[in-house]
């Protein structure tokens, strides 16, 4: 894991746009934007900024030049980025939502053990290699913890009915089919004489695993002797309708396909296909539902949170975003 500033609370907040300048407010020189009265510092614009050189550097790729369209976007995103975190957590207070030094220390020791074997020098080599402070990190992950305690209370009564569920079974049920299979075993070379030279061996008798084991170009079922699960319609059509044509433990002649010629012998029958039942799948279909139905909510959340705050956001001259920027993020929950 790769602890970026920007990353670490992105993963957190949920899609929303900006449009436009906000409010009249004057901006401090010493700040970006002053959002409701507060003022987000340029302090902390610029650590993003700088976070974000590092970042491409790690990466071995050239920092966008000021002024370019590129370095325009990625600005919008670290401002757009600080006056949301501020916006979140104005309207925390507001919630009730609270943020203790316990569960901030709690969400770093999981993610010392998650993502560094809960080795503290490895832990702080990745802050040194990202530019981060351990007070820059804390103030993040409390971020973090402050976007998922709102999404839970803005998203705590949905649910999701057993009609919905029933709907969603009915309109997807191809997705929970699974078609006609059956156990083969195959031998696949490049040319057809060696196709037919392996071919009649096999008539007259001839080991089917023991020559797939010496000769089958297949990697994948070669060392088992050819042995492979089909299921129909997902190989290649010449092997597909052969495999599914023949007769248990008959031996087909060459099967020419675009990656040579197969001898394939089917070793079962036909499985029927078959549908999984509403009820061995209600429960993921109603966990599915019910999360789309939250990020559903928590994005009208923020639709209504950006017009709350249109007219109580200023920008620093050279820092407001164009009147279509979006701030595309990922939703709390992920």
């Amino acid at each position: 894991m790769k602890i970026s500033r920007l990353a670490l609370l992105l993963c957190a907040l949920v899609v929303v746009a900006f449009a436009g300048c906000g409010g009249d407010e004057e901006v401090p020189a010493d700040a970006v934007a002053v959002v409701d009265g507060s003022q987000i510092d340029r302090t902390d614009y610029e650590a993003l900024i700088t976070q974000a050189k590092k970042s491409y550097k790690n990466q071995k790729r050239d920092f966008p030049a000021a002024g370019s369209q590129e370095f325009q976007t990625l600005r919008n995103q670290a401002v757009q980025f600080l006056v949301q975190r501020e916006q979140f957590e104005q309207e925390a207070k507001d919630m009730d939502v609270e943020v203790t030094d316990k569960q901030i220390d709690a969400r770093l020791d999981q993610i010392l053990k998650q993502y560094f074997g809960g080795d503290p020098k490895k832990y702080d080599k990745q802050l040194k290699e990202q530019g981060l402070t351990e007070a820059q990190v804390r103030n993040d992950v409390r971020a973090q913890i402050v976007s998922e305690k709102i999404f839970e209370q803005v998203t705590k009564d949905v649910k999701v009915s057993d009609k919905e569920i029933g709907d969603y079974y009915t309109k997807n049920k191809k997705q929970y089919s699974q078609p006609e299979s059956r156990d083969v075993r195959h031998i696949l070379v490049k040319t057809k004489k060696q196709a037919d030279d392996l071919h009649a061996q096999l008539e007259n008798g001839a080991d089917f695993a023991a020559l797939a084991k010496q000769y089958s170009e297949d990697t994948g079922s070669k060392a088992n002797g050819g042995k492979l699960t089909i299921s129909e319609g997902q190989t290649v059509a010449p092997f597909d309708k052969t495999a599914f044509q023949l007769k248990r433990n008959a031996i087909s002649k060459p099967v020419k396909t675009e990656f040579g010629y197969h001898i394939i012998q089917p070793l079962s029958d036909v499985k029927p296909a078959k549908v999984t039942p509403l009820k061995d799948v209600k429960e993921s279909i109603r966990q599915q539902l019910q999360q789309t139905k939250k990020n559903e909510a928590m994005t009208k959340w923020v639709d209504e949170l950006k017009k709350d705050y249109d007219d109580k956001v200023s920008y620093a001259a050279g820092f407001s975003p164009p009147p279509d920027a979006k701030s595309t993020t990922t939703d709390a929950t992920e």
